[in-house]
């Protein structure tokens, strides 16, 4: 069983793959540039505070 491409859904050429054409894989490489793909951070993600040192209480 053969995926379609990532985008539209038409089948794959080996030329673009996952994508069926260079449009395609245009249209994907825009997405990850403008930030349309993102990784969502969680909530107790603390690495805006600086690390504890020795002194820093708890």
């Amino acid at each position: 069983m053969s995926a379609g491409c990532a985008i539209c859904g038409r089948p794959m050429t080996p030329e673009y793959r996952p994508f069926c054409s260079k449009r395609c894989a245009d249209v994907d490489l825009q997405r990850w540039l403008s930030g349309g793909y993102a990784i969502p951070a969680g909530e107790d993600d603390e690495t805006d505070s600086p690390p504890m040192t020795e002194n820093d209480e708890p």
